[in-house]
């Protein structure tokens, strides 16, 4: 009974999947745009571009990939989005429950909304799929039963194929852990200390030795709540509403427990150890070796404080209103994201529409970009509609060095240097003679979508536009 019963959940869970024509995550566009120039390398119609071998980064794009060869684009997107979520998701509901004691059924809306918050609608599903094998690791180490501890070495070997981010923060927490198993709980306060000193230390040396940049807006994400926010100002209500249930559950977590033991437990230090790793480290750092720098990693790891806060609460029991609000928020959260994201498709379609008309083979650029979003939810979608008619020139990913798929020269059909990938998505780029015929999709005054031609020695300029209109009119 309890298989269905996991098996209906996990159907309802995939609903904003599958509602609407096409999955809107900022960089999925991008990803099977590039799962498709990287069957045009392995069928040698292309020149400048090589498939690499490397280990990290390429878990999400090796399933879509292999997917994209046997069914297709579209339903490569589905299946490879739907298989991060449901790991995501149960992987953090399995967490969250060994650490409450409990299954934490009244948790899973809030599991529900970090699941399809920030991360996800920025697309960034290598991220997003290791996260999800670490939590399951995080919850096979809690456990600590000898038979299933060897699940955690292949987990993990996934993960880091995935992205190494969440794999160094789950070292770190599994580290702590088996430490503080054996410490005293004012002991542990002491290494706790002493971690945020280290965090402090790191974020020296770092800061010192290679390119970083730190925000004091990261001290904002530091709670994990931040993740709620999506598109524009109006997720504020989301978050709002979440802080405070979550303010309400840590009410009664102390009132049952006392403050002491619940400052002093293993959750908790999680949750201050994540939180300082937001806060503290760089949101941006250039690693040696690449062409454009890791970026929002304070906005990424605050995926994982949401989901430690989440355990932390897992142990309180909520009464009946709580759990009412709780469903409430979650409701508002989809429903903003149903609005927002059927908004966005008939966007995508007026692009689909003029990318159409064009003659196949064209190299083309996106001018056009919505300034007023949290997430880039407009700027990679020219890259979905190219997929087997136009070659998105734009197109960041070759040219950082960070991806499988790379450029070794100047090609035809991505531009082979991060510097002017940017320049062409800010409008700051001046059009060269090598980059000819290049067009441009832009806004018109009257507002309408066109392509024009764009002219070596200018630049190529961009054009913005709302896409999302106010949920209430503007007094």
């Amino acid at each position: 009974m309890r298989k269905w019963w996991y098996i209906a959940l996990s159907i309802l869970l995939l609903a904003p999947v599958f509602w609407l024509p096409r999955v809107q995550a900022g960089d999925l566009s991008s990803h099977i745009y590039n799962a498709w120039l990287t069957q045009l390398i392995e069928s040698g119609r292309s020149q400048g571009l090589v498939v690499v071998s490397q280990t990290t980064n390429i878990l999400f794009d090796l399933m879509l990939g292999g997917l994209f060869r046997l069914f297709g684009a579209e339903a490569a997107q589905r299946i490879s989005v739907s298989i991060a979520v449901l790991v995501f998701v149960w992987g953090a509901f399995r967490f969250i429950s060994v650490v409450g004691g409990r299954p934490a059924w009244h948790l899973l809306p809030c599991i529900a909304m970090l699941a399809y918050g920030w991360v996800f609608h920025m697309g960034f599903f290598n991220f997003y799929l290791s996260m999800g094998l670490c939590l399951w690791v995080l919850a096979v180490v809690w456990d600590w039963q000898p038979r299933r501890i060897a699940l955690v070495v292949p987990l993990l070997a996934l993960a880091y194929l995935a992205h190494a981010l969440p794999v160094v923060w789950t070292l770190g927490l599994v580290s702590y852990q088996g430490l503080a198993r054996r410490l005293s709980p004012r002991a542990r306060t002491y290494v706790t200390a002493a971690c945020l000193a280290c965090l402090i230390m790191l974020q020296i040396v770092v800061g010192r030795t290679m390119f970083s940049r730190w925000s004091p807006q990261q001290i904002k994400m530091a709670t994990g709540a931040d993740q709620v926010w999506v598109f524009d100002s109006k997720y504020y209500v989301v978050l709002v509403g979440l802080l405070i249930l979550w303010g309400m559950l840590f009410i009664n977590l102390l009132r049952e427990s006392g403050a002491a033991w619940v400052v002093s437990g293993v959750p908790f230090q999680f949750c201050l150890i994540s939180a300082a790793v937001v806060s503290i480290l760089p949101s941006t750092i250039l690693l040696p070796g690449f062409h454009h720098a890791l970026v929002y990693i304070a906005e990424r790891m605050s995926l994982g404080v949401g989901i430690c806060v989440c355990a932390l609460l897992a142990a309180a029991r909520p009464r009946a209103f709580e759990r009412y609000a709780m469903a409430l928020v979650a409701m508002v959260f989809f429903g903003f994201l149903y609005r927002d994201e059927k908004i966005l498709n008939v966007l995508e379609d007026r692009i689909d529409r003029v990318i159409s008309r064009i003659p196949a083979g064209q190299r083309i650029v996106s001018g056009v970009d919505d300034p007023y979003l949290h997430v880039f939810a407009v700027a990679h979608m020219i890259d979905r509609a190219c997929v087997g008619r136009c070659y998105s020139y734009a197109n960041y990913e070759p040219s950082t060095a960070a991806f499988r798929l790379r450029t070794v020269a100047d090609n035809p059909y991505v531009t082979a240097h991060y510097a002017d990938s940017w320049g062409m998505q800010t409008g700051s780029y001046v059009v060269q003679d090598r980059d000819l015929p290049l067009l441009q999709l832009v806004l018109d005054q009257g507002g309408r979508m066109v392509v024009r031609n764009l002219k070596a020695g200018i630049p190529c300029g961009n054009t913005s536009l709302k896409a999302l209109p106010d949920l209430l009119p503007q007094s």
